[in-house]
């Protein structure tokens, strides 16, 4: 029996890998003869670095950087064997890298996401696959594109300074010294958010206030925003604010759009086209995979919704492991041959995150032993 193990983390608890480690770990103990695969996923989010390195390998570089508030520090991205990139923008720009006082989207800068890929494009890649999230930024990628050699000036043609208030003062832009190599590289971003640039669904609006922004600084960046596509507009580059994911990571998704012609991907089919999973799922004879909590969103470009979608095209049995289910509908449980939450007892949310490798290995092996019961059954 060939079975393909390919979860999701299990946040706060279990990296992707461990997960599968766990799963395997329980159904050996009922079919210690099985030919096990383990593809741990990832749905472009934090980790799918990690997880395209285990799957594909490659190696991993660090690179000094500036963070959003322009102070040094060491990032990394992986590079893929076949000249790809795989940059995670929260390496450099991530909001986990500020203190809670230290939030600021007025004058966080994404110049440390230009800097990782000014340094892949040093390495000679082909191809850079960026996944958007995480971000403490709302520059519209202003910093990133200074590092990669756009200026951009106000109305006295003084240089704008960082952060997503300077967007506002912008006048004139000028490509002449962006990176030479930005052209000949295909970017293909990562993203599961549909949010537009700007607007009440846009990138200040949703995300300004946990990135430290209160209600009037939402709604001047909001207009920042706005003013600087408009001003991109003039200056001959894609209008394209209104599409789908620009407002991801505080306006990246548009500047990567707008000035290296990258392609808005789901990060799960991202992660899963260059990780051959449909391929993987086709030679199985089952399919287990899982995340923390299977919810309304798994089918929203979530790993489990993703995986569950292949695996019923090819007619695989596909079982999900989570730990704890909420709110899915019955066409959403019809995904899935078995959903089956890991979670042993009622305990603290620290014990029950704590308990998450015995959890779901205990989980697996009574999944398994259930399989082998029915085999045994007249």
């Amino acid at each position: 029996m060939k079975i393909l193990i390919a979860p999701d983390s299990f946040k706060e608890s279990l990296e992707a890998l461990d997960v599968c480690h766990a799963i395997q770990s329980g159904f050996s103990q009922v079919f210690p003869n099985a030919d096990y695969t383990l593809l741990p996923m990832a749905d472009g989010g934090e980790g799918t670095s990690a997880v395209l390195s285990y799957v594909l390998g490659g190696r991993w570089k660090e690179v000094s950087v500036h963070d959003p508030l322009m102070r040094p520090i060491t990032a990394k991205y992986l590079l893929l064997p076949d000249a790809t990139a795989v940059i995670e923008i929260a390496q450099a720009c991530g909001l986990h890298l500020l203190t809670e006082a230290e939030r600021n989207p007025v004058v966080a800068s994404s110049y440390g996401v230009g800097e990782l890929i000014a340094d892949a494009l040093g390495e000679g890649v082909k191809r850079i696959i960026i996944g958007l999230g995480g971000s403490a930024t709302n520059d519209a990628g202003l910093g990133m594109l200074m590092a990669l050699g756009m200026t951009f000036h106000d109305v006295n043609d003084s240089l704008l300074t960082h952060g997503g208030g300077a967007l506002a003062s912008l006048h004139r832009l000028d490509s002449t010294n962006l990176h030479t190599k930005v052209r000949e590289t295909v970017f293909e971003v990562a993203c599961d958010v549909t949010n537009p640039l700007c607007g009440l669904l846009g990138a200040s609006a949703v995300f300004g206030p946990q990135k430290g922004a209160c209600p009037q600084q939402v709604a001047d960046l909001d207009k920042a925003l706005s003013h600087f596509a408009a001003t991109c507009a003039q200056h001959g580059y894609p209008e394209c604010q209104e599409v789908a994911g620009a407002g991801a990571a505080g306006g990246l998704g548009y500047a990567l759009m707008s000035f290296c012609n990258a392609q808005l991907k789901s990060g799960f089919d991202t992660v899963a086209e260059v990780a051959s999973l449909s391929e993987h799922i086709a030679d199985a004879d089952l399919v287990i995979t899982g995340e923390g909590k299977l919810d309304v969103q798994t089918a929203m470009g979530k790993v489990a919704g993703g995986i569950s979608q292949l695996a019923k095209a090819t007619h695989t049995p596909v079982i999900a492991i989570c730990g704890s289910v909420d709110g899915l509908k019955p066409t959403q449980t019809n995904q899935f041959d078995v959903i089956m939450p890991s979670i042993q007892k009622i305990d603290s949310i620290d014990n029950v995150l704590r308990t998450a490798y015995h959890n779901i290995e205990t989980t697996a092996v009574n999944i398994a032993a259930s399989i082998k019961l029915g085999q045994n059954l007249k």
